[in-house]
């Protein structure tokens, strides 16, 4: 197993940031490398909710294993190429002094060859940063007088091994 963490931390409070990963059908909404996003499944989101996913020719089924509201979201990625035979990702908020929120991202991905896992992940971290920069520019936009939109990204991605490209804390 190989894993990625990016962060960023923004101005805006962590109910903000909730209610924006928490439209989880709505991801191509805010997340530029997604043309399209849709639930699989009826109901309110939560532990069970599957979302269908297009990030350019791959068809991504995403599927919520921990729903804790204002805190943190864990899903199952499905839809990888064969190679892959876990994958999820994991958001956690962090509440600051003054309001703000620390968003954190981990990817974690298995493999059927163990060094693939590394090379997966590296795809997986690069992915994943581009949704916290893109979750925070969206976060930030929502709460008027917070900034410039841009967040203030604090993290990069890389595998767990200390291979990649930097992992920052």
């Amino acid at each position: 197993m190989a894993g990625t963490e990016s962060r960023a931390t923004v101005p805006t409070p962590a109910e903000v940031v909730w209610e924006t990963l928490a439209g989880f059908s709505d991801l191509s909404h805010w997340a530029t490398g997604i043309q399209h996003s849709s639930m699989l499944t009826g109901g309110p989101p939560g532990v069970g909710a599957t979302r269908r996913v297009q990030v350019g020719r791959a068809t991504l089924r995403e599927t919520v294993e921990v729903w804790e509201p204002g805190r943190r979201l864990r899903y199952r990625i499905e839809g990888l190429p064969a190679v892959v035979t876990a994958a999820s990702n994991t958001w956690v908020l962090v509440p600051r002094d003054g309001g703000g929120t620390e968003i954190v991202l981990t990817g974690e991905v298995t493999t059927k060859v163990g060094p693939a896992a590394r090379v997966v992940a590296r795809l997986l971290g690069r992915a994943n940063e581009g949704l916290v920069t893109d979750l925070a520019a969206r976060v930030t936009a929502l709460d008027p007088g917070q900034g410039d939109g841009a967040g203030n990204s604090t993290g990069a991605a890389g595998a767990e091994d200390g291979t990649g490209p930097g992992r920052q804390s």
